[in-house]
Parts: C-alpha cells; sequence; structure tokens
C-alpha cells in the first residue's frame, strides 16, 4: 500500500528537459516569428532571384537583390527578416532565462539581427553584371563595405550562437542537436571562405545558417525529450 501514495522520483536530468517544455503563449509567438524568418527571407530571394533579369545565382549574392528598380522589394525583406530574427531573440532570451546559454545566446541572435537591418539600410555594389546593365567587375563604395561589415559581423554572431546555444540542447537531452550545432559553424564559414570564387558556396552557407537557426528554436520552443 505505501508503494501506491509514493511520490514519484524526478531526476534532474528530467527537470532539465521538462525546464524547456512549456513556454507560453508570447513566447511562442515571439519564437515561431524567429522560426520563420529564414525561411521567408530565402524563399524571398530565390523568387525574386528567378523572376529578376541579369540574376544569376551563381554569379550573384541574394543581397544584390536590394538593387535596381525593384531593390525596394529585397530591401524590405532584410527589414522584414531583422525584425522577426529580433523577436525570436527575445523569446529565446525568455525561454532560456537563468539556464546554460541563456544570456549571451539570444544577445548573438539580436547582432544577427541587427545585421540584416543594416544590410538594408546599406545596400551591396554592383558587380558581375547585375542589376541589368552593370558592369562586370565591383567598384566598392561606402555602402557597399558598410554591407559587407555588417553580413561578416551578423554571420560571425550567428555561428558563435551556434555553439552557445549546443548548450541548452545538450542540457535538454538534445544531444545529437548539439553536436549538429557545434559543426554547422564550420560549413557556414566554409561557404563564406569560398565565396570569392564561388558566390552560390556562399549563398548556400548564408541559407545553412538561418535554416540552422529556424531548426533549433523550433527544438527549443517544443521541448521534445526525444534524444536523437
Amino acid at each position: 500500500m505505501t508503494d501506491t501514495l509514493t511520490s514519484p522520483r524526478i531526476s534532474p536530468r528530467t527537470t532539465s528537459r521538462s525546464a524547456l517544455s512549456a513556454p507560453s503563449a508570447a513566447v511562442r509567438a515571439t519564437m515561431t516569428a524567429g522560426v520563420a524568418a529564414g525561411p521567408l527571407f530565402l524563399a524571398a530571394g530565390l523568387i525574386q532571384g528567378a523572376a529578376r533579369d541579369g540574376f544569376d545565382f551563381t554569379r550573384n549574392a541574394l543581397s544584390q537583390l536590394a538593387l535596381g528598380e525593384d531593390g525596394w522589394i529585397q530591401a524590405v525583406n532584410f527589414a522584414v527578416a531583422g525584425a522577426l530574427l529580433l523577436a525570436g531573440a527575445g523569446g529565446l532570451r525568455r525561454t532560456l532565462r537563468g539556464r546554460p546559454g541563456g544570456t549571451w545566446g539570444p544577445a548573438l541572435v539580436a547582432v544577427f539581427a541587427v545585421s540584416f537591418w543594416l544590410a538594408a539600410a546599406f545596400p551591396a555594389d554592383t558587380g558581375a553584371g547585375f542589376p541589368a546593365g552593370a558592369a562586370e567587375e565591383t567598384v566598392m563604395t561606402g555602402h557597399g563595405t558598410v554591407h559587407m561589415a555588417a553580413g561578416t559581423v551578423g554571420y560571425l554572431a550567428l555561428c558563435a550562437a551556434f555553439l552557445v546555444l549546443a548548450r541548452p540542447l545538450a542540457a535538454a537531452g538534445h544531444r545529437g542537436w548539439a553536436r549538429a550545432s557545434r559543426i554547422v559553424p564550420v560549413v557556414v564559414l566554409a561557404g563564406f571562405m569560398a565565396s570569392a570564387t564561388a558566390v552560390l558556396a556562399f549563398t548556400c552557407g548564408a541559407g545553412l545558417g538561418m535554416l540552422w537557426l529556424s531548426a533549433i528554436t523550433t527544438r527549443l520552443t517544443t521541448g521534445s525529450t526525444t534524444t536523437h
């Protein structure tokens, strides 16, 4: 009879997992915004790239879509993505408060978000024949330099965020996700390093970074205890 009245024992590991399992409706909304940022930004970029005259994914970066007569669409795309990412950073901060990575992870994602606003305000330089009729050579300008610097800082911050967010993933029992979150930054940075000779590698690396952020934000939102 005494066995039926004994409270179940809860291990610290179980507690650490369940701590991420029930975010409030407001937090879920901000996290959903962060999850949507990457897929929406990339989808809008791919559609524009396919529709814009003279744009070549193997020669032109998505940032260059902000140039030309219809460039305002990509500028808005940058601005909206930045807002969604910043909302997601706020959701991560509230979800991970007091837990491993709960301070620096969201802060680094916020830096990544701000880099999108800077990219919207300071467009990339023309080059590689885009916009249609532009010269092949790229001549660096002040706004182009700021654009490149913002992107570099932003993606370095994102890669650092992946390393930091591997900690709460591991603490919640998502060991495979934590390992992957330490590998993805290497792939992203490899794409950036190859950008001088292969623009498509840069685009793929940047896209992978955005999609992985969406994936781990989803994992931290759902709080699943799956360890695979």
